[in-house]
């Protein structure tokens, strides 16, 4: 009984040693990718985590900057978090900080390299469409329309496009097109919540204009159908 059972132990080893032998380079191929994997993920939210408590450090000091309204510290903090994080999301903050202080300083070219930054960098489209909006304003601030268009060209985000839309209908109306201005703010107006303060500015904007957006249109009439 024990010979068999040892003969059964050998056959069985005989077929594992020829299975390992078979398949087992392949094996030991899928572990050590399915193991870099891991550790390649683990690895990089660890270094993601990284990046953004350093990247809190250094807003931490731009705060101190803005407190003080020291730009040009401000925009070397800045500078230095873009070339270290520049993916972390603080970076996209403190350059939407230091545009807003900046434009506030009469810096408007620092502002505008800030914005630009952050609307081609940022991976948040919220982010990105908050600094294309403010360097439209900025281009119309100095008259410079098309460019204002364009910079309005490029936001993506859905959310913000009844904003776009407004902003649109100013630019337009600044160039002398009435009729391109009356259409952006109708967009506007629909787009905006009912509720929405903004959504009464519009309105204001377009009664200036001579256009009532919820005004009922004519009901056609049975003589001018031809009816009774």
């Amino acid at each position: 009984m024990a010979n068999q059972l040892d003969l059964e132990e050998q056959e069985q080893l005989d077929e594992l040693k020829h299975f390992w032998s078979k398949y087992g380079s392949l094996i030991s191929g899928v572990l050590m990718v399915v193991l870099l994997g891991l550790a390649g993920w683990n690895g990089y939210h660890y270094w993601q985590r990284s990046q953004a408590a350093q990247a809190s450090a250094m807003f931490d000091e731009m705060a101190k900057s803005l407190a003080s309204a020291d730009v040009a510290k401000a925009e070397r903090t800045f500078n230095d978090m873009k070339d270290r994080y520049a993916s972390a999301t603080y970076t996209q903050q403190a350059g939407l900080a230091l545009a807003k202080m900046a434009a506030d300083a009469g810096k408007a070219e620092i502002a505008k390299s800030a914005l630009q930054w952050v609307s081609e960098k940022a991976r948040d489209d919220g982010y990105a469409a908050v600094a294309q909006l403010r360097l439209a304003n900025l281009y119309l601030d100095a008259k410079q329309y098309p460019e204002a268009l364009k910079a309005l060209d490029t936001v993506k985000s859905d959310e913000f496009a009844a904003l776009v839309a407004d902003r649109r209908g100013d630019i337009l109306l600044l160039q002398g097109q009435r009729d391109a201005a009356k259409a952006a703010y109708l967009s506007a107006f629909k787009a905006f919540d009912e509720r929405s303060e903004y959504r009464r500015l519009v309105r204001v904007k377009l009664n200036a204009l001579g256009v009532e957006p919820e005004a009922p249109k004519p009901a056609a009439t049975n003589a001018a159908n031809g009816g009774n």
